[in-house]
This record gives structure tokens, C-alpha cells and sequence, in this order.
């Protein structure tokens, strides 16, 4: 897993969110649980794959990987 999985992973849990948001605003309750649980699935994959990307990485090399991955997501927007 890298740091693109992981920011990919987080990406997805904000759209999870922000749907979730607009189920509960809409009274949609069920869809709004649906993505809730989408969300938590996203969020804890990133975190699988940010705990696996920065275990052998020193701060500088993570910090430099963190910004490749986050231009590797814009570019594909």
C-alpha cells in the first residue's frame, strides 16, 4: 500500500461524508447510514495504508511522498 492508497481512501471518505450529510438534510436516513458506513470502511483503510507507507520512512521522505501523492490525485481531477 502507499501514500496514493491512503490519500485515495480519504478522498472517497469525504464524498461519503458530504453525501451522508446531504442524505440527513434530505430525510433520507437509511442512505445517510449507508454512506456513514462507507465513510468508516474509506477512513480505516487509509489508515491501514498510511500506518504500512510510514513505517520505514523518515519525516523528510514521508513529507515528500505525502506531496507526490496529493498531485498524483489533482492531476487525475
Amino acid at each position: 500500500m502507499s501514500l496514493e492508497e491512503a490519500a485515495r481512501q480519504l478522498k472517497m471518505a469525504g464524498h461519503d461524508a458530504q453525501v451522508a450529510f446531504d442524505c440527513v438534510g434530505l430525510g433520507d436516513l437509511e442512505r445517510a447510514q449507508e454512506h456513514a458506513l462507507t465513510l468508516r470502511a474509506a477512513a480505516d483503510a487509509a489508515e491501514v495504508a498510511l500506518s504500512r507507507a510510514l513505517q520505514d520512512m523518515t519525516p523528510d521522505q514521508a513529507q515528500a511522498e505525502g506531496e507526490r501523492a496529493v498531485k498524483a490525485l489533482e492531476d487525475v481531477v
